[in-house]
């Protein structure tokens, strides 16, 4: 066992057109005063990380890590997520992506694919060059629309995209694993990679690849209607990222886990921010312990009713009074006594 790290924030949320979140050392001085340890960094906005500098400047890495030191927090990894939904996109969600890509390649599905994979792997390539070693991800998704089998789904259709998804991660798997980098995929509702089923699918497709792996968030579980503490159990050994994301469920008579398209505020499940929603954190943190997980606890702060500053600075004392110091030795080890072989055989009729 070890202590899990943290607390640390995950920056998306918050990066913004004013001070202090227009800037790196704004955002993370920032940060460090809510009394995070850590920042998890989106790689789209430049003025937070430029990955071109990153990749070809030593002198970027160098001020880049150095201004977060400086200001109290550490680099706890980099995101692909958007860039990761953009790896597969089903034709019927290409208006709705194409904001994420840069506005010249807008309207050109195969051209924003290739913008995407290349960002990825250039993302792993900077992970590296900045001494981490996972990077967090969507898979993107190209049998999302069909989830519901009505009407009936063509022979065949889920097996094609699925294959289709593993055959463009695969060389990014095999990049991140000559780079030392695990490929945390956020297990998200609207990504291929949904559940611990859709995972394995995945996993089965690239050959059990050492690299691939999850990203922990037992908010989208809670929405999904998931044992989120089992899904430790079964995973453990490929959690190697963990988001700190509440939420709650409240079906009614009217609606349930589909949410009869009602805004985030009325739908019946919906997220909320740490410690107001459902998930039993003690017991979350209790299992990741348990199994030895070795990362961050990282609040990824999406709440539909709370201030987003409130809900970060509640979220990083909450997180504080949720890590387990382990223990560095077994608690009944003060009746420890001297092993007497004789003694023990005697006892045992030996």
């Amino acid at each position: 066992m070890q202590t899990i790290k943290g607390p640390a924030l995950f920056l998306a949320q918050f990066i913004g057109a004013e001070a202090p979140f227009d800037s790196w050392d704004g955002i993370t001085r920032w940060a460090a005063d809510c009394g995070y340890k850590g920042v998890q960094v989106p790689t789209l906005d430049p003025r937070i990380l430029d990955l071109a500098k990153a990749e070809d400047s030593a002198d970027y890495r160098d001020e880049f890590l150095g201004i977060a030191r400086q200001n109290g927090v550490e680099v706890t990894e980099l995101s692909t997520h958007l860039q990761g939904q953009l790896v597969a996109v089903h034709p019927a969600y290409d208006a709705g992506f194409d904001a994420f890509a840069p506005a010249s390649l807008r309207g050109d599905p195969k051209a924003r694919q290739e913008w995407a994979v290349g960002q990825v792997a250039q993302a792993i390539r900077v992970s590296r060059l900045l001494g981490l070693d996972r990077m967090a991800t969507f898979s993107g998704a190209l049998a999302w629309p069909y989830l519901y089998p009505w009407p009936q789904r063509a022979p065949g259709l889920v097996e094609t995209a699925f294959d289709t998804l593993a055959a463009r991660w695969r060389p990014l798997l095999d990049l991140a694993e000559d780079h030392g980098i695990d490929i945390c995929y956020e297990i998200h509702p609207g990504e291929d990679l949904h559940d611990g089923i859709t995972f394995e699918m995945f996993l089965d497709r690239v050959g059990n690849h050492g690299r691939a792996n999850m990203l922990y968030d037992p908010s989208h579980y809670v929405l999904q209607q998931l044992d989120y503490l089992q899904n430790i159990d079964i995973y453990h050994d490929r959690i190697r990222m963990f988001h700190v994301k509440d939420a709650e469920f409240r079906p009614t008579g009217r609606q349930g886990v589909y949410g009869g398209f009602q805004p985030w505020i009325d739908r019946a499940g919906r997220f909320r921010s740490p410690g107001d929603g459902q998930v039993d954190f003690g017991a979350v943190f209790s299992r990741l312990t348990q199994y030895g997980f070795d990362g961050w606890a990282v609040v990824e702060w999406e709440c539909a009713l709370k201030h987003p500053e409130d809900g970060a600075r509640e979220g990083a004392a909450f997180v504080r009074d949720h890590i387990i110091r382990v223990t560095p030795h077994a608690f009944d080890d003060f009746a420890e006594s001297h092993v007497d072989r004789a003694a023990i055989d005697k006892a045992l009729g030996l």
